[in-house]
């Protein structure tokens, strides 16, 4: 069987609004949980109690997502700050620390 190579370079990665996309996640994960705690019984009564524990999981997996987002995002920022001021020394003609 033939070994199939792309014919053309991948796309680069779009950036969106990461950080408020996992926070909205991360809501909607909790309202679920909220919103199904007083029906607890009727879960447990069919054997669907998964249903809440994972809408539990994903909220508090979610707050572990806000944290690190925020943290590339800052780290990304941070980088670009630097190559500006690079470029800036560099185009000046004085010498990067």
């Amino acid at each position: 069987m033939a070994k199939w190579t792309p014919t053309h370079e991948a796309p680069e990665p779009l950036e969106g609004p990461v950080v408020a996309t996992i926070t909205g996640g991360t809501i909607l994960w909790f309202a679920m949980f909220l919103v199904q705690l007083p029906f607890y019984g009727w879960f447990a009564d069919r054997d669907l109690l998964w249903w809440v524990w994972t809408c539990a999981a994903g909220g508090g997996l979610g707050l572990i997502g806000v944290w690190y987002v925020r943290g590339r995002d800052a780290a990304l920022k941070r980088h670009a700050a630097e190559q500006a001021e690079q470029a800036e020394q560099a185009a000046g003609g004085e010498q990067p620390r």
